[in-house]
């Protein structure tokens, strides 16, 4: 059963990442097997909270992209390379195969094969000289093993029907010599004697033991067949390595983690039907064909934090969501079908997760209460949030008693360790906690940036002015704010893209509008900014 792929928005925050791993953590208590990942690099404080009660880091998602591993590809079993064409010819004549893959001992695809190759190598290569492995010999002829000193053979294909004299007059047979005969003892004495690769015994004839001696003495292998001779010459060279007739170049092939709509064109062009499947690291998988583009599985995914698709992995609208747990205000995702979707406004996507455990009895493990507990009181910003409720008070308090810390302590550090900008660059910095918006049929950015220190943005403003008006530039935003949350004050300073002043004034209605100016009791992007602008907006439509 295939894992439910549950993240929260591309610049993870500690709500976003906890709720992930909370909520994988409850769905694998309630068997469905779930993965949490991130869709970015997450924050110092995310870090900071991840640390503290000893989770790893999830993993990194790229995208939800429909993938080749994604369809249900033949997953046929490989050849080694070793092995004979007559083997290869029953198993797929057995399997109804066209097509069947070559791999060395490391499993590594070589090439592939089909009926068509093994017909035209009966045609078209060297019916005389054979190299191959002396139990390939044995199994296309069905022989039995009467002497063997050599793994593999290699030699020129002698069907011995001369006398053994005129074998030796005219040097028809030499030590290289793979010898076919029936009941012709003196040959078989005279190539035992010359010390010739292989003899091959027709008719199942018993061999006398005096030339068995012999054959043991010189080291000659000897195997004995039921065939007759002439079916034997016939049918020898199938025993031949697959590798000798076998397609190596120009083989269309695929990597199981490329994505579905950058081969489609590629498979649906191309005269071949079958297409190699292979891993990153050149391992053989199996084998696709076009009926394998119909109806491929999508990607099954959960949602937190994050209800708009513009915020959510690359390739969304390729996956099947499931369900979506969040706090903010409805976005734009889409379904083709009905799915669970759980928006409460609460404080924190953690909040809502902590009751989904209460309503399904679900005992909650003390790292997660740790991190559930983090991701609440840093998106309500320890309760100073207006978006914070009765029931994310509830909420933490209950974790509290599962993991007993000092609060107020734990989330002074905590937020110490997310507000600081040592080491960032600018771009980083706006980039951190960045949240692109379709409001009113515009796209606007909104950065939210926690400090506990304001002149470290103060002190390179104009640098941060410039940047944000680049970015509205290049990136084709209507818009974008930089708001600066103080946290101890409880209030934020606005930086803006410099040709929207006026709309800005209309936005956070101060009477002075400038630069950095300060909105007092402005914390939560989500309850105060967004809708202020949004309704700001809709006066501009007017």
């Amino acid at each position: 059963m295939k894992q439910n792929l549950i993240f929260g928005h591309k610049t993870p925050d500690t709500d976003s990442v906890c709720a992930a791993i909370a909520l994988s953590s409850l769905k694998n208590s309630l068997n469905e097997p779930s993965k949490p990942y991130v869709l970015g690099m997450i924050n110092k404080e995310t870090e900071f909270v991840l640390k503290h009660f000893h989770v790893e880091v999830p993993e990194l998602l790229n995208n939800v992209k429909i993938q080749i591993k994604d369809l249900d590809y033949e997953r046929i079993r490989p050849f080694m390379k070793y092995q004979s064409v007559h083997f290869a010819y029953f198993y797929m004549n057995e399997n109804k195969l066209r097509t069947l893959p070559i791999v060395d001992d490391d499993g590594n695809l070589s090439g592939i094969i089909t009926m068509k190759d093994i017909a035209m190598s009966l045609i078209n290569t060297d019916q005389k000289h054979l190299c191959t492995l002396y139990d390939n010999i044995i199994e296309t002829l069905l022989g039995k093993n009467i002497l063997k000193f050599d793994r593999v053979i290699d030699g020129e294909v002698v069907v011995a029907s001369f006398e053994e004299k005129t074998l030796r007059r005219n040097d028809i047979i030499d030590r290289n010599s793979i010898v076919i005969v029936g009941d012709r003892y003196d040959v078989i004495a005279y190539s035992i004697e010359i010390g010739v690769k292989l003899i091959i015994v027709t008719g199942d004839l018993e061999i006398p033991d005096d030339l068995i001696q012999m054959a043991t003495t010189n080291k000659v292998n000897i195997i004995s067949t039921a065939y007759q001779t002439y079916y034997t010459a016939k049918n020898i060279m199938l025993s031949k390595y697959v590798e000798d007739i076998m397609k190596s170049h120009d083989i269309m092939m695929f990597c199981d983690e490329d994505d579905l709509n950058d081969c489609k064109e590629d498979i649906e062009q191309s005269r071949h039907s079958k297409f190699p499947i292979i891993s990153r690291d050149k391992k053989y998988l199996g084998l696709l064909s076009r009926n394998h583009l119909i109806n491929p599985q999508r990607k099954r995914v959960i949602l937190v934090d994050h209800n708009e698709m513009n915020q959510s992995a690359e390739g969304i609208e390729e996956a099947e969501i499931l369900e979506v747990i969040d706090h903010h205000k409805i976005g734009d995702i889409r379904t083709s079908i009905p799915i669970s979707f759980r928006n409460n406004p609460v404080g924190s996507s953690n909040t809502i997760i902590f009751y989904m455990y209460r309503e399904n009895n679900i005992e909650i493990p003390k790292e997660v209460a740790g991190l559930m507990l983090s991701g609440i009181i840093s998106d309500t910003l320890l309760f100073k949030s207006p978006t914070t409720t009765n029931r994310d008070r509830i909420a933490v308090d209950e974790l509290l008693k599962i993991v007993d810390i000092d609060l107020h302590e734990y989330a002074m550090e905590m937020f110490k360790a997310g507000t600081s900008l040592e080491g960032k660059t600018m771009e980083e910095i706006i980039y951190q906690d960045f949240k692109k918006f379709n409001l009113e049929y515009k796209n606007v950015g909104i950065s939210q940036v926690f400090t506990l220190d304001i002149n470290q943005i103060m002190n390179k403003k104009d640098e941060f002015i410039k940047l944000i008006d680049e970015i509205t530039f290049d990136k084709d935003y209507f818009l974008i704010i930089m708001a600066v949350t103080d946290i101890v004050n409880e209030g934020s300073y606005m930086f803006y893209t410099s040709s929207k002043e006026r709309l800005v004034k209309g936005i956070f209605d101060e009477e002075e509008t400038f630069q950095g100016m300060y909105v007092d009791k402005c914390v939560s992007r989500k309850k105060q900014i967004v809708p202020k602008i949004i309704n700001a907006l809709r006066l501009i439509r007017q």
